[in-house]
């Protein structure tokens, strides 16, 4: 959950995104992941907004694979929001398994389907159906209430089979089915959430500040969306089937156990793992970082086993 806050006027605004050398790539650890990326992170706090949000692109993107071969992109609008389409080929169709809703994080003022692209891209091929990545408006030019009018219409567009966000994008799917009728849908979608912003955040709920997030930035965030969040939710299900991933090193991981163990009491049937000595931000990274493969792997088995339980109903 990057946070920005515009710098001094003067401040110039040709710095170049950073190079990420990649051969070293097999060594890398977390202190160096935590490293290179604070690095862009420090450069970010130098620039104006749109240089700003440019750069976060780079930076994210950066980290990633080369796209894979067999997914075939396509970008597109629904009710006004931008999406971007990845498919994998071979795939199957559409109509035979599903599209999957993501939603990026970039504290909800960074972020697009560039930066996130590669964590996208990761999930079409593991579920190996269609993604459809949101561009949602940010804070501070657009409120947050027409942010989650963005992934309410495409959802609601759409009828996914599943919906999955990270960090920023997490809440907004949260605080989306909060505000949607899941009935409408012809298929109540499995949720994924991966290290989400939960409830009402306070410095004293959250857990120690950590390498990439700190409690500020999180109080920071949650001052962009505060006045058009939808009231308090803390408790409430978004879903009847969630799979959740957290980080160990991130203050949002202790509220979220908190929320998980308040949702399991609720009835409602989650998964969840927390991927041991990550930070926050470390998907970007996953092909780097073998723990949090692991986690990522085993997120999206979870997802794709709950996918496989839905068809399998629906057709008996």
């Amino acid at each position: 959950m990057t946070q920005y806050q515009e710098p001094p006027r003067e401040v110039a605004k040709d710095i170049r995104p950073m190079d990420i050398d990649r051969s070293d790539i097999e060594a890398w650890d977390i202190e160096t992941f935590a490293r290179r990326f604070q690095s862009g992170l420090d450069v970010i706090s130098t620039l104006p907004l749109s240089a700003a949000r440019n750069y976060y692109d780079t930076l994210c993107a950066s980290f990633a694979p080369a796209l894979p071969a067999v997914i075939q992109l396509h970008d597109d609008s629904i009710s006004g929001c931008p999406v971007r389409h990845l498919r994998p080929a071979g795939g199957g169709k559409d109509s035979d398994r599903g599209r999957v809703v993501y939603v990026h994080g970039g504290g909800f003022c960074l972020g697009s389907v560039n930066s996130h692209q590669g964590i996208a891209a990761g999930l079409a091929c593991e579920l190996q159906r269609e993604v459809v990545s949101i561009g949602y408006r940010k804070m501070p030019e657009a409120r947050y209430d027409q942010a989650i009018a963005d992934c309410r219409n495409v959802i609601d567009s759409l009828k996914p089979v599943a919906v999955v966000g990270d960090s920023a994008g997490a809440r907004l799917i949260i605080d989306a089915l909060s505000c949607l009728s899941l009935p409408q849908l012809e298929v109540t979608p499995v949720i994924g959430l991966i290290y989400p912003l939960v409830g009402t955040p306070h410095p004293d709920s959250l857990g120690d500040d950590a390498p990439l997030l700190s409690r500020a930035d999180v109080m920071q965030a949650w001052s962009l969306i505060r006045a058009h969040a939808p009231t308090d939710n803390t408790h409430q299900v978004p879903a009847s089937r969630m799979e959740v991933l957290a980080v160990e090193h991130d203050p949002l991981t202790r509220p979220l156990e908190r929320e998980v163990q308040g949702w399991r009491e609720s009835g409602a049937d989650i998964g969840y793992r927390c991927a041991a000595n990550m930070l926050h931000g470390a998907l970007h990274a996953r092909e780097q970082l073998p723990e949090m493969k692991m986690a990522w792997q085993q997120f999206c088995v979870a997802l794709n086993d709950r996918l496989a339980q839905i068809a399998c109903a629906t057709r008996s």
